[in-house]
């Protein structure tokens, strides 16, 4: 085998998918709870995209950025209309796109410092790996950039004791979800904006998990009535297509100009097409109504059926970003569904992750319930003694 050993990867070969079920090369179906992670939000080939890119293909795949792309303007538009942001750069990942927020945010404010959280996950280029706030993603790599300070998440008081005319921003997950499918508290989010605004410092919010209409609203951040400076996105912008999006203010475009940054491949033609297609279906009321409605349903559900197993400590999250915090180890259940037809990820040791595509249905939803009770009953034992 020719490719480095990044991954712990499952026993598993996916050879086709279609909505929520995809089927492995052994002619098994499973329902997909992890969507890729948050990316494939419109299910597996959805057909409104799979359409447009057909037709793209047809036409131009790449051409350079030095070039007018009419639907890379159209795809930007519909992002900045979401979150009432004035601007958008294209880029091929969240990770890429974290790198342009720090860029912009020191060469904007002219300052160096940047603080996160701990916990936090921003990307694994170095800025972004130094960005996040987990020792493991650090470890191995020698020194980091200096310029980032790691803050509890949730804690306000330590926010509100934050006095340092050096920071250039600080920045924020909605809801941590590598860190563990932890929620932000509303007033926690808010003390954070209060302290960007009395530092004049920028306000990053990292939706590239959470954002495009994974929580019910176009970004996360919306539930709260929050104000950032720069809004970046990924992960389920494109339905599998690899693009990353910044989103900033007016005031910052005199900061990114020609020659200040840039990306031989974002949002070239093929990019934006999946990104325009996608969007036109999930930034619609009733779908994001019909995510929202669906969350509720799966987390009351989820908490009826598990509400005897003492393993169980906690289901939180937002639509249908969901973790279930168990008192062992999480991964004994994630092999243990996958047996049974179902796939669901980790977010830490203890969290069993769930992210089904948003256009998941009532009775797929039964199922997993079912299926994870099923699985947390077998383990109960062992979880406990964990």
């Amino acid at each position: 085998m020719s490719l480095f050993p990044t991954y712990n990867r499952f026993p598993l070969t996916i050879v086709s998918g279609k909505g929520t079920t995809v089927t492995d090369d052994q002619g098994k179906d499973y329902l997909d709870f992890v969507s890729g992670i948050a990316v494939c939000n419109l299910g597996h080939r959805p057909p409104e995209v799979q359409e447009a890119l057909e037709e793209q293909l047809n036409q131009v795949w790449h051409v350079s950025n030095l070039y007018q792309i009419p639907v890379q303007e159209e795809a930007a538009n519909l992002l900045c209309d979401a979150s009432e942001l004035d601007y958008a750069f294209f880029c091929n990942s969240g990770a890429e796109a974290n790198e342009a927020a720090i860029k912009l945010a020191r060469k904007h404010t002219g300052r160096e410092k940047i603080i996160t959280f701990k916990q936090s996950f921003h990307g694994r280029t170095f800025a972004t790996m130094s960005a996040t706030g987990q020792e493991k993603i650090h470890e191995g790599f020698g020194s980091l950039l200096p310029t980032f300070e790691y803050f509890p998440y949730n804690d306000v008081q330590k926010i509100e004791e934050v006095h340092d005319g050096h920071v250039a921003a600080i920045m924020v997950e909605v809801i941590q979800g590598e860190g563990g499918v932890v929620p932000g508290t509303k007033e926690f989010l808010k003390t954070v904006e209060d302290k960007c605004r009395e530092l004049g410092a920028l306000l990053i919010i990292d939706e590239v998990q959470t954002g495009i209409g994974r929580t019910g609203k176009a970004f996360a951040y919306q539930h709260h009535g929050l104000d950032p400076d720069i809004v970046t996105a990924a992960k389920g912008l494109g339905s599998g297509f690899p693009v990353g999006a910044m989103l900033g203010k007016a005031e910052l475009k005199d900061s990114f100009t020609a020659g200040s940054h840039g990306s031989t491949f974002g949002g070239n033609p093929l990019a934006s097409t999946a990104v325009k297609a996608t969007l036109e279906k999930i930034f619609v009321s009733d779908f994001l109504e019909a995510v929202t409605e669906k969350g509720t349903v799966f987390k009351d559900k989820l908490e009826d059926s598990l509400a005897r197993f003492n393993s169980v400590k906690e289901i939180r999250g937002k639509g249908l970003m969901l973790g279930i915090s168990i008192s062992g180890e999480a991964i004994q259940i994630v092999h243990s569904l996958r047996e049974k037809g179902l796939l669901a990820v980790v977010a830490g040791p203890n969290v069993l992750r769930l992210l089904p595509p948003l256009t998941v249905e009532y009775g797929e939803m039964d199922q997993a319930v079912a299926l994870i009770t099923e699985a947390i009953q077998q383990h109960e034992d062992s979880l406990q003694k964990a």
